[in-house]
């Protein structure tokens, strides 16, 4: 019989967590005279079921094998997003469980997509709890991406084993250390990025909760229009470094400060990244050209914006880029596949996915050239072997037909085309805005129907978890190992 006993103590600690993290909305709530009981209550509820987790599994093996290891990651994101939806429900903006959930699970994930209609007016308290969300949800993917999911071999994540000692399939105790450096090297850019922020104009409150959504690549603003309501070159220049800060390997910092002071120029990941966000811009801009668009400043701070935030998952927005036209459309629905680096608070397939593929794929167009040739795949020196490439290939179409399958419910549940392909990307990539007049840049999700919403829910968590993560669970054979 398994015994689940960490599992679920682990679940009491992240509630007790989540719970004590309520107090820093209701300090705002004090500050800018908004007390409720919104916060105090769902404070009260999480933290009490949290105890009785804690309490009822103290007896636990402190260890976790590989079964428990997939169990743990996909409840502890879906219990955070069900407690972090209660301020939501009991708040003054009285969401409805499907808008809340929605809302808690798009934070959590770092999706970005929002069903509040009037972020302009809405309360403070609210405002700081989804951006606490986020960077919760940030530095979350980032110690499992680091901890949990090499042990998992889930879409190749095996190449960012920390130990390649794992025959034991138990979490390391090497991890927790790695993990107090991630979450001080997180702490450390979220300050950073807030005190640029506040330099550059922000007021304190802005530049703190803007500076959580950055560092964690959610995009969640305070106003409807996004970064683009502050219309400063500055503010967008520093959202742009530190998204880019947020979006490559969290370990290469580590690695860095360990003395490797060349990391972020040897690192494969990283060089492509910004191979891609540079390729990106010169491609947006020489087509505005041919379109009789004039390449002003403003306008290329708009394309370079756009750019990094699509890429990495974030999903602010400074301009309506889909009156750009077209091609643009289709270019940042490939973006918003793509992603940023495995390791990071970036989502999508990952660049060392499609740096992997590419090479394959050149391989084999070779062996047409040459027959008896022998390739080998390497990535950053690591020979790769055919079990691997099963797994990058099998995660990348199960991705794709992932977005089809969401598309196409999308569609039954009654959205247009372009809503319903937008919002599959947007939501199983973790981007935020979709496409079209409802989801798209100055648009939100609350016109959606209730079923959608579920769905696109659903989409999140798959792409945040790496889909073979949760999947997984719905094997009976899981079950009896």
């Amino acid at each position: 019989m398994p015994n689940y006993k960490t599992v679920f103590f682990t679940l009491g600690v992240l509630q007790i967590i989540l719970g004590i993290s309520m107090i820093i909305p209701i300090i705002f709530q004090i500050v800018f005279n908004e007390l409720d009981s919104s916060f105090i209550g769902a404070g009260i509820i999480t933290v009490v079921f949290g105890i009785l987790f804690f309490l009822s599994n103290m007896d636990h093996q402190k260890k976790l094998n590989l079964q428990q290891a997939f169990l743990l990651t996909a409840l502890s994101w879906l219990s955070i997003a069900i407690f972090g939806s209660l301020p939501f429900i009991f708040s003054s903006l009285e969401l409805s469980i499907t808008d809340a959930f929605f809302e808690s699970m798009s934070g959590i994930t770092t999706t970005g997509s929002t069903i509040i209609t009037n972020l302009n007016e809405s309360p403070k308290g609210i405002l700081v709890w989804r951006a606490i969300l986020q960077w919760l949800g940030g530095i979350g993917i980032i110690v499992m991406a680091i901890t949990l999911m090499p042990i998992m071999n889930v879409g190749g994540m095996q190449l960012f084993k920390i130990s390649s000692n794992d025959a034991s399939e138990k979490i390391l105790p090497k991890s927790k250390e790695i993990s107090l450096r991630l979450i001080i090297i997180y702490f450390v850019l979220t300050f950073l990025c807030a005190s640029f922020y506040k330099f550059f104009g922000m007021n304190v409150f802005d530049s703190l909760t803007h500076s959580m959504t950055t560092i964690a690549t959610g995009g969640f603003s305070n106003y409807n229009e996004s970064i683009g309501y502050f219309n400063n070159a500055s503010i967008e220049l520093t959202a742009i470094i530190f998204i880019i800060l947020g979006s490559i390997p969290f370990i290469s910092y580590i690695k860095f400060l360990s003395g490797n002071k060349k990391i972020f120029i040897q690192d494969a990941q990283i060089r492509t990244f910004l191979k891609i966000i540079l390729v990106s811009i010169l491609i947006i801009s020489i087509y505005l050209v041919f379109a009789h668009e004039t390449i002003s400043f403003k306008i290329f701070r708009q394309i370079s914006f756009n750019v990094v935030s699509i890429l990495t998952g974030t999903g602010y927005v400074t301009h309506q880029f889909d009156k750009w036209g077209s091609f643009p459309l289709i270019f940042f629905l490939i973006l918003m596949f793509i992603g940023g680096c495995a390791g990071s608070t970036a989502c999508g397939i990952k660049i060392f996915r499609i740096k992997i593929l590419y090479t394959f794929l050149k391989n084999e167009l070779k062996k047409i050239i040459y027959p008896r040739g022998v390739f080998i795949i390497k990535y950053d020196n690591n020979n790769l072997d055919d079990k691997f490439m099963s797994s990058i290939i099998s995660f990348i179409y199960l991705y794709i037909t992932i977005f089809f399958i969401i598309t196409a419910l999308l569609s039954l549940s009654g959205l247009d085309f372009i809503t319903s392909i937008s919002a599959a990307a947007t939501s199983i990539s973790n981007v935020g805005p979709g496409l079209g007049n409802i989801i798209g840049p100055n648009g939100n999700f609350s016109l959606l129907p209730d079923v959608s919403k579920w769905i696109l829910s659903i989409a999140m968590i798959l792409g945040r978890l790496e889909l073979f993560a949760i999947l997984v669970l719905f094997l009976p054979s899981f079950w009896r190992t």
